[in-house]
């Protein structure tokens, strides 16, 4: 299945940039196989350090069904990522301001059933449109959970894939299955351990990971980069609850310190 999405959007996305100029953004697609890893957390807030850089952030909530991220930035969007899969508006209408600075949202919708449409690359579509707008350094696509054929799609036109993930065994095992599908058609993978208590319980196993794929035999070309951790912090949670940002309301917690340095890995390895 995704050797064929793969195929499909590539050729699309082949198509499209002949008709149009180059693009400064770059696209990171944040993906965790198993849900409850705090993935939108982590992306909301990884977003709103970017932008305190100077960066010029744009998330799409891509998590289908769902619509985590407006609640995390407090905003209710008149219009959504839905609207424009279905026709009714352009990109430019469904990008929604944040209250904060150089940080926009493309929202999702609670509930929506994407399986009623046909077009899956209508999602590439939207990637290279937002890219072709030229207004943003970064776009960071926050996939659902697990790894089915929208999630796919998101995964297979991005050069920058961000694997978020916990020392829990089952989120373990969903990262390797991710291994395992993107090496057949990427060169590598970015791995961050969320809720881990320091970097270095992250890098042993993410050499682990390393190992256990050499040792089955994935493609050697295939390179997994671990980039960082963020230890688990009762203001986290506190401020999901809020709807705040930790690394806003705690500039200089702990915790906003080690996802600043995971950024400085990210803005090092992504092209």
């Amino acid at each position: 299945m995704f050797n064929s999405i793969s195929t499909q959007a590539n050729k699309l996305l082949h198509l499209t940039k002949k008709n149009s100029t180059a693009s400064k953004t770059k696209i990171i697609t944040i993906t965790s196989g198993k849900g409850g890893v705090g993935k939108s957390t982590f992306t909301a807030n990884m977003a709103y350090l970017l932008a305190r850089r100077g960066y010029k952030i744009a998330i799409v909530d891509a998590d289908i069904g769902l619509a985590n991220m407006q609640v995390l930035f407090d905003i209710k969007p008149r219009l959504t990522l839905f609207d424009y899969i279905e026709g009714r508006n352009t990109i430019n209408e469904i990008i929604s301001s944040t209250a904060y600075n150089n940080l926009d949202l493309v929202a999702g919708k609670s509930g929506y059933q994407y399986a009623n449409l046909k077009n899956s690359l209508v999602l590439s579509r939207v990637v290279d449109e937002i890219k072709g707008l030229n207004k943003y350094d970064i776009v960071l696509i926050d996939t659902g959970a697990g790894l089915n054929e929208y999630v796919q799609e998101f995964l297979s036109v991005s050069n920058n894939i961000l694997a978020l993930t916990t020392t829990d065994p089952s989120a373990l095992t969903d990262v390797y299955a991710l291994m395992k599908m993107l090496s057949i058609d990427k060169d590598r993978l970015l791995i961050c351990f969320n809720h881990t208590k320091n970097y270095k319980i992250g890098e042993t196993i993410a050499n682990s990971l390393v190992n256990l794929a050499k040792k089955n035999r994935l493609n050697h070309n295939f390179v997994v980069k671990y980039i960082g951790n963020v230890s688990t912090s009762a203001n986290i949670t506190t401020t999901s609850r809020l709807r705040k940002l930790f690394a806003h309301e705690f500039i200089n917690d702990e915790i906003t310190k080690q996802l600043h340095l995971v950024i400085d890995s990210l803005l090092e390895n992504i092209h």
